[in-house]
């Protein structure tokens, strides 16, 4: 069977999960802060200047799930019958964190020490709540691109995000924690909408 992905992207994809992985190690190694670019690049076997092309900086390594989740949801154009319900909304929210804690899990060691940098590392914190609201603020156009009043838009995009962090405090740094934390508060929350 052949790969649907055109060589390109093939090699696109390899790239990044190989400057992705080497940053992971050398962070495991040697903490963030006294890990560069350069030493990225060398481990992952790429230049810097590929480095670049996939990664604005080493902080974005970490926030690469994020940032996925990111592009595909302000590429996502799919018209919607009619405008959802604020709680029809909150239903696809929950799908979408969903599948998010799914992603960002998967390697579970690596979301350890994810959440580990990020909680030692003050501007890591700052740049991983800047993804949040990013996402959060995707999800409000998208709602309102599907006729959503904008205050409606607003209050499910962000009702969800507070699901995600109950679930994420909850859940602290167990990755097998995290997706049933965030389900339990979207329950908690739909049981009474």
């Amino acid at each position: 069977m052949t790969d649907p992905l055109p060589l390109r992207e093939r090699k696109r994809r390899r790239a990044q999960e190989a400057i992705v992985d080497a940053a992971y190690a050398l962070f495991a190694e040697r903490g963030f802060a006294d890990v560069t670019v350069t030493e990225i690049a060398e481990r992952a076997e790429v230049g810097r200047t590929t480095f670049f092309r996939y990664f604005g900086d080493k902080r974005e390594v970490l926030f690469v799930e994020e940032q996925s989740f990111l592009d595909a949801l302000r590429a996502d154009t799919t018209p919607a019958a009619k405008a959802p319900t604020v709680r029809e909304a909150l239903e696809l929210g929950r799908l979408a964190v969903g599948a998010m804690c799914a992603a960002v899990t998967a390697d579970r060691e690596r979301y350890r020490l994810h959440e580990k940098l990020v909680a030692e590392n003050e501007e890591l914190h700052d740049r991983g709540e800047r993804k949040l609201l990013n996402l959060t603020e995707a999800m409000a156009d998208r709602l309102r691109g599907q006729g959503m009043p904008p205050a409606e838009a607003s209050l499910a995009a962000h009702v969800g995000l507070a699901c995600f962090r109950a679930g994420r405090a909850i859940a602290g740094d167990d990755p097998e924690a995290l997706a049933p934390a965030v389900d339990r508060a979207f329950e908690g929350l739909l049981r009474d909408w």
